[in-house]
């Protein structure tokens, strides 16, 4: 999973970053100071695989893992040149999901590019800039195209100009592409094709002081605010400090604990991003285990087993032929393989299998 971390300046981003991924990028108290992206991946913490690593007496364990990049903040007519331009926007369009990180706390010593805090204004400002720039990509495609397109002769190119219009129709209205629903899979699935920033889900990450975090910022006017663009764009939200963030990502793990429980949190700011990406892009995680390596794969829900099977190797998917299955709870209740098997709690299923979340899997191939 790959995530793009976008926002104003100043707004956390790159603290933010920093506390996620431990990598280090500069983060200061002006705008611009993200010149290159930077970026940085993530172990997924599951304590699962713990377990199962133990159980197994496993040489190895290797979690699923997340890639974050964090370009430059946008300003108003980033777009159009202003500021660093939007010459870093390239870097999220093979992103999954955008997270915005919005400004949700008032600090006379952290500059606002605006002045002033109003999560709403912000956030328009960056979509407006996302809705520029894919309209950007969208008039070079129509423009390649349109001459073969206007001339009726080639289909595809005729059927391929109508949906870019209809596409730029939808941003010029002031709408995301992902607002824009085709009948047609073909359609829809050439709509995901265009890697249009517009077209990506959106997480918001409320920056809250860490006053605000205990009550996940109930009491927060601001992140209020960000809780009803979120529920009316069918977007996930989570309240963050990025500061408190920093500064428990320098923590060991017991103290980490120890720390967040003082704060009265369950759970760290990587936690809610986590759940909030898994339950907005609709994927889980299956494992696999044995004395080599215990493993985390990631694959949407409703994935079925030859396909989770290609996952580890495309010709586990083309040899498929079963798979031995149980959950991690029951295999780690059993004891041991021998067990399970005795119990009959580990299952033999088929191609129509639909792989659970937290299921161990066995693939049986022949290629």
């Amino acid at each position: 999973m790959k995530l793009g971390i976008v926002g104003l300046p100043n707004v956390g981003k790159s603290t933010l970053f920093n506390s996620l991924t431990m990598a280090g990028a500069e983060a200061a108290n002006y705008p611009f100071c993200t010149i290159d992206p930077n970026i940085g991946i993530v172990a997924v913490p599951d304590e699962r695989l713990k377990l199962l690593g133990d159980f197994s007496h496993s040489k190895k364990v290797t979690p699923a893992t997340i890639e974050f990049v964090d370009i430059a903040g946008l300003v108003k007519g980033a777009s159009k040149g202003e500021g660093l331009g939007n010459q870093f926007l390239a870097n999220i369009r093979e992103c999954d999901a955008i997270v915005h990180v919005v400004r949700c706390f008032e600090d006379s010593n952290v500059i606002h590019v605006e002045g002033t805090i109003d999560p709403k204004r912000d956030i328009e400002t960056i979509e407006l800039e996302l809705i520029f720039a894919d309209l950007e990509v969208l008039e070079r495609r129509i423009s390649k195209i349109g001459k073969a397109a206007r001339a009726g002769a080639d289909k595809n190119a005729r059927k391929e100009y109508e949906l870019l219009l209809a596409i730029k129709k939808q941003l010029e209205d002031g709408k995301p592409a992902i607002s824009l629903k085709f009948p047609e899979e073909e359609d829809e699935a050439f709509k995901e094709s265009l890697e249009l920033l517009t077209d990506k889900p959106v997480i918001y990450a409320a920056n809250v002081s860490d006053a605000d975090l205990a009550d996940d910022g109930q009491s927060n006017a601001y992140v209020q605010a960000v809780r009803a663009i979120a529920a009316e764009h069918g977007s996930e939200v989570f309240v963050i400090s990025a500061q408190i963030e920093q500064e428990i990502s320098e923590l060991s793990d017991d103290e980490k604990k120890e720390f967040l429980t003082d704060l009265g949190i369950e759970k760290s700011g990587l936690e809610k991003l986590i759940a909030a990406s898994y339950h907005l892009l609709g994927l889980q995680s299956f494992l696999t285990t044995g004395e080599d390596e215990t493993r985390a794969w990631t694959i949407p829900i409703g994935c079925k087993a030859p396909k989770a099977a290609g996952k580890i190797h495309t010709d586990f998917e083309r040899g498929f032929i079963k798979a031995e299955v149980i959950n991690y709870k029951e295999l780690l209740d059993a004891g041991s393989y021998a067990a399970a098997r005795d119990k009959g709690l580990i299952r033999i299923e088929g191609k129509d299998y639909v792989i659970r979340n937290g299921d161990v899997v066995l693939f049986r191939f022949n290629v």
